[in-house]
């Protein structure tokens, strides 16, 4: 980088000052300055756009990465499951055997008992709460019992003239 110390830049503002002249520097000068801000916001984006598309190659091998070992704990689940299926099937295959050989207890058509009924949360009946609660303890929290009307719930708390009851 060219290194401007205080001389530089004061020889180069006085010959700015000469050549241009005393009318004219305060908007060259304002010029040059938007343009080195534009020059340098440019710059800018560009350092930010290198370092995104940096960053996102590196994301995209940190996926490839995490992908690779999901396939391979995926495949090793899958056989660590097949073998324990067909160490599970020997086993049951062995055990039925044994039972259809023997004769000794039951007969071979028994069939298994039926699995228990499935558990059902009980269905909430907002209804039958509502109507559970007593008159009187409606009345006394001001719960509304009867459908209103917005003409007649303005009615009901209107004042009422001096002459009606």
């Amino acid at each position: 980088m060219i290194d401007f110390g205080f001389d530089k830049l004061a020889l180069i503002g006085a010959v700015a000052l000469i050549v241009i002249g005393p009318e004219k520097l305060p908007r060259v000068a304002r010029t040059m300055g938007h343009l080195l801000g534009k020059a340098q916001r440019y710059v800018a984006d560009v350092k930010a756009e290198v370092n995104r598309s940096i960053e996102l190659d590196e994301l995209k091998k940190m996926k490839t990465e995490f992908e690779d070992a999901a396939r391979d704990m995926q495949s090793s689940v899958q056989k660590e499951v097949d073998s324990a299926r067909s160490a599970f099937d020997t086993d049951w295959s062995s055990a039925t055997s044994l039972g259809d050989g023997s004769g000794a207890s039951g007969t071979s058509g028994e069939s298994l008992p039926p699995p228990p009924p499935q558990y059902r949360p009980p269905k909430k009946n907002w209804r039958l709460k509502r109507g559970a609660t007593p008159q009187w303890y409606k009345h006394r929290h001001g719960v509304r019992t009867k459908a209103q009307s917005g003409a007649a719930r303005v009615a009901r708390h209107r004042p009422r003239p001096l002459g009606t009851p």
